[in-house]
């Protein structure tokens, strides 16, 4: 059976839709359809797995637990709430969209999806996704998630447009925001990128696939570098180094210092770190400060509520510092 009338795209949403209400999973912002937490869930999902944001989700909602707590919050204190999550822009973008619905809206959320991308940080998926959750709106998203789904049920790779024009024919008018939700958790759970899990699919039997499609798109080569950084530690303070306001990468965040070489020291530490295409291997020497300026002593009280970088709070948990 193929998606070849509207009969069959009714039918498929129907078996969706019954699908995602049996086993859809128990996640924080479905409880209910509190925009904020929504809004939250969607920016902190981008380019990250769920099963990597549930454990910041639920500190950052009890640090902030309303849009006029994040709004109301230093930017060191959002960074320091995002610090392990990475992609530090999506935070600064949160907190300006706080501040703006706050101050120019009255504290409320656009309720249509073209309002809601004219907010900082909001692009047309997460302004779809808020809309159709949230409010109702009958707008279709597309993820990675759906984007695997339909070209597998249409048996071919599709480019961005048809992608989206497809995500919208198959939208009904009842229950959209359920709708597209059922669509990411089918490709997040059943419709997986290797090795999808069709004998579990609820609407296998429109698939034009049953399996992966082959693939037009190279993945970016992997760089490898390695990186050296020092650990001292001194009367209950580590050195610390902050980045400049000015940097093009985690601009304003902490780290360890960097050494252009390890001087002769023995490597206390040896981890693995990957940052989008870079594979970094990180050694780290511990020692006392160099003479010159390289950082300050924080307080280890005090490390906890900084903004640090995911590598910087990598090495200190390894370090029982945090």
């Amino acid at each position: 059976m193929n998606l070849q009338s509207r009969r069959d795209i009714h039918l498929f949403c129907r078996r969706l839709l019954r699908w995602y209400d049996g086993h859809k999973r128990d996640l924080p912002w479905r409880k209910d359809c509190n925009v904020y937490r929504v809004w939250l869930s969607e920016i902190m999902l981008q380019q990250t797995r769920v099963a990597a944001v549930l454990e910041h989700y639920r500190t950052f909602v009890e640090q902030f637990p309303t849009l006029q707590k994040l709004a109301a919050a230093r930017e060191s204190s959002v960074l320091a709430a995002w610090s392990g999550l990475g992609y530090y822009r999506r935070a600064r973008m949160l907190h300006r969209a706080a501040r703006e619905i706050v101050s120019k809206r009255a504290g409320q959320f656009p309720d249509t999806a073209a309002k809601l991308c004219e907010l900082p940080g909001i692009g047309r998926y997460t302004a779809a996704a808020i809309a159709s959750v949230c409010f109702g709106k009958r707008v279709a998203v597309v993820d990675g998630n759906v984007e695997r789904v339909l070209g597998r049920m249409m048996g071919r790779n599709l480019s961005r447009t048809e992608v989206w024009q497809l995500a919208e024919e198959f939208l009904g008018p009842s229950r959209p925001g359920d709708f597209n939700q059922a669509m990411m958790e089918l490709g997040a759970t059943v419709c997986l990128p290797r090795q999808p899990r069709c004998p579990f699919c609820p609407v296998s039997a429109f698939c034009a696939t049953r399996g992966e499609l082959p693939r037009n798109r190279s993945n970016a080569p992997q760089v490898k570098k390695e990186i050296n950084y020092l650990f001292a530690r001194r009367n209950g303070s580590v050195l610390l180094k902050r980045r400049s306001q000015d940097s093009s990468l985690m601009p304003g965040m902490w780290e360890l210092p960097e050494l252009a070489i390890t001087y002769n020291s023995d490597v206390w530490l040896t981890i693995r770190h990957s940052i989008t295409t870079t594979n970094y291997v990180v050694r780290v020497i511990k020692g006392n400060a160099p003479s010159e300026n390289q950082g300050s002593w924080i307080r280890l009280h005090r490390i906890a509520e900084l903004p640090l970088t995911g590598l910087a709070r990598k090495i200190l948990r390894l370090a029982k510092v945090i």
